[in-house]
């Protein structure tokens, strides 16, 4: 690790190599269009990293440490709380993760989803983005190429199996027209060159001379920056940047949501993945510290609204120390709405036994029945999902 004060950085830069563009036939454009498809398109070379020397100005380095250090901080607090925050923070990092795509869902809805109640196609790509996160921490001991393409595994397989299980076969673009790569803003590398690639990826986030938060966010940045699968990179990219995170030890309790951090400013987000691409690797590993702070922020913002609801369900609630009323509290923290057979099978207790912990928890105004009639009923608790929903509103706030 060096340190540069007169240079901003010292990368070496994506180059290009032109490829033939292999019209399909059936494409209904312009004569233009057609005519512009007949030339070579620019796919990227990203330079391979496995060795690269990570050079970066002493004030980045700084900010880096000085990220590190808080979200070591914040994991070990979140995890002396007997409050299931591990749950809860995975689902909010996962959420945000998701808006960043503009995959967006009300915390009701995702709890909905989550016992089998709603037909929210936004909401399964967030619990998808759960999973996908999830096996990211599971893996993140042995973060090698198959564990990678099973996060995009975990990520896709329900919605788009055709993509999942393997490195992608076929060119990808961002930007631009659907029926060729030439407007592109940016043409990730052609898939054969991925396999070497993301071995050399994995060699880099294998290394043990490159402070953890800085070698997750230039991994994180080269691997957008290959963009190895059809579909889903920006989602498995970030939950690869969590794996890292927890593989090099800056986090072993939670999934500190730095996702909710860069949705505070997704433009600059999107602008440092491109001048890592130009050569300034500082400017990623800025946008991610800069995005720890604002996620330990609003996570610690979280937590509390979470404590303090504990603490008030239990004053609220009396009753007797081996009751499943408390389990079922407990329960509620991180699945905000429930029915009966959820809550019976989740604590392993009967359904009657599930009903009458219910009962006790509207009585003490902790739950709403949120279904009218008495077939089918859910309950939902109304000041979690408005902590939930608020955590996601403060991530935000402030874009334009």
């Amino acid at each position: 690790m060096i340190t540069d004060r007169q240079h901003p950085s010292v990368w070496p830069a994506t180059g290009y190599e032109a490829h033939p563009w292999v019209r399909a036939g059936d494409e209904v454009t312009s004569t233009r269009t057609l005519l512009q498809d007949l030339s070579d398109y620019q796919a990227a070379v990203p330079p391979l990293i496995a060795d690269a020397q990570v050079v970066l100005p002493a004030e980045t380095i700084a900010l880096a440490d000085d990220a590190s250090q808080e979200l070591a901080r914040f994991d070990a607090e979140a995890g002396t709380i007997a409050a299931p925050l591990p749950s809860i923070l995975l689902h909010s990092e996962s959420a945000s993760s998701s808006e960043v795509e503009n995959i967006i869902s009300s915390a009701k809805q995702v709890a909905l989803t989550e016992i089998g109640q709603s037909k929210s196609d936004n909401a399964r790509l967030i619990l998808a983005n759960v999973r996908a996160t999830a096996a990211a921490i599971e893996l993140s001991d042995r973060l090698v190429e198959n564990s990678i393409i099973a996060i995009h595994d975990a990520l896709l397989r329900e919605t788009a199996p055709q993509y999942s299980g393997h490195w992608r076969n076929e060119q990808v673009w961002i930007g631009g027209s659907s029926i060729s790569p030439h407007a592109a803003s940016f043409v990730p590398p052609h898939h054969e060159r991925v396999p070497g690639l993301m071995a050399d990826l994995v060699a880099f986030a294998g290394r043990t001379n490159v402070p953890v938060l800085i070698q997750a966010a230039i991994a994180h940045a080269q691997f957008e920056t290959i963009h190895p699968f059809p579909d889903g990179n920006g989602r498995t990219g970030r939950a690869f940047l969590q794996g890292m995170l927890r593989h090099g030890g800056l986090t072993r309790n939670v999934t500190v949501p730095v996702s909710a951090g860069l949705l505070q400013d997704t433009n600059a987000y999107f602008r440092a993945l491109t001048e890592y691409r130009d050569g300034h690797a500082d400017a990623i590993v800025t946008a991610v510290a800069e995005a720890s702070f604002a996620a330990i922020r609003n996570g610690r913002r979280l937590v509390d609204d979470v404590q303090t609801l504990a603490k008030r369900w239990d004053h609220q609630v009396v009753a007797r120390s081996d009751s499943s009323v408390h389990r079922v509290k407990q329960y509620l923290l991180r699945q905000p709405v429930v029915n009966t057979k959820t809550i019976a099978a989740e604590l392993n207790i009967s359904e009657v036994a599930a009903q009458n912990a219910v009962d006790r928890l509207v009585e003490a105004g902790v739950l709403t029945q949120s279904t009218t009639g008495r077939r089918n009923r859910i309950w939902q608790a109304p000041e979690i999902l408005a902590a939930l929903d608020a955590f996601g509103a403060r991530a935000t706030r402030g874009r334009g």
